[in-house]
């Protein structure tokens, strides 16, 4: 395990990293972050890896930030260290010298999103839908644009930033979020972990280096100042009523 919501599991070349949170979702808690950073560092000192899997149980493979841990605290300062914890996992995924795959079969919202755009390869099924709902609860995708900007068209990340409508796979794949669209998850991602598991260890970590470099230079200029900006628009008056109706399942009332 790497830890309570977190599964490892190493099957071959891969390690498979099973986030098991359904009944929230599997949002990103302090226990799921962990979880993962844990896994990612298991993978790396394992000789045998040539990959890790970054995969979930439930019908939603990550639905961003766990709102319910940031209840009762004041919101601006429960934000702050949430994304800063959420930065450090996305730089950590981007980091990995191992390739990581996202299989996703399932929803994934908002800070989901930035997950996805982290890995080096994307594979998801007919059953997933992907949105940005933060303009709907009186915020925007700050620190995720880290992973997500470099990897969508431009004119499609202003239309779903802006409307945080859902759209499927299909449309994914063709905005360039998702590596590949499949009917079968389990069986594309088995196809591509096969092709992984030829490279070298030396080979896949130079490579996956030159398709990194330019992400992790958009986390050294930009990630400071993109957290300030996540903690300010978290602790308005719009975000407080937009996450009070969220966790109280109603419309928003907004004032402006």
């Amino acid at each position: 395990m790497a830890g309570d919501v977190v599964d490892y599991a190493v099957d071959g070349p891969v390690a498979r990293l099973t986030m098991n949170s359904p009944h929230n979702r599997n949002a990103m808690s302090s226990a799921l972050i962990r979880g993962v950073h844990d896994g990612l560092r298991r993978a790396v000192v394992d000789p045998a890896v040539r990959t890790v899997v970054l995969g979930h149980t439930g019908n939603t493979f990550c639905a961003g930030a766990d709102l319910s841990e940031t209840a009762g605290a004041d919101p601006g300062t429960a934000m702050a260290a949430r994304t800063l914890e959420m930065i450090a996992l996305l730089r950590a995924v981007v980091e990995c010298p191992l390739p990581v795959i996202a299989a996703v079969d399932g929803h994934v919202r908002a800070g989901g999103m930035g997950l996805v755009g982290a890995c080096d390869i994307a594979i998801a099924g007919p059953r997933s839908t992907f949105a940005l709902t933060e303009v709907r609860i009186g915020v925007a995708p700050a620190m995720i644009s880290l992973t997500l900007l470099p990897k969508l068209a431009p004119r499609a990340a202003a239309r779903y930033y802006l409307t945080g409508e859902t759209f499927n796979a299909d449309r994914a794949a063709e905005i360039g979020l998702l590596t590949e669209a499949a009917d079968d998850v389990e069986a594309a991602v088995d196809a591509v972990t096969a092709e992984l598991a030829k490279g070298s260890p030396q080979g896949l970590a130079a490579s996956k280096a030159f398709t990194t470099t330019a992400v992790l230079a958009g986390f050294d200029r930009d990630a400071e100042r993109l957290a300030a900006e996540s903690a300010r628009l978290f602790d308005s008056e719009e975000a407080r009523e937009g996450m009070a109706a969220f966790l109280q399942k109603r419309p928003p009332r907004w004032v402006g």
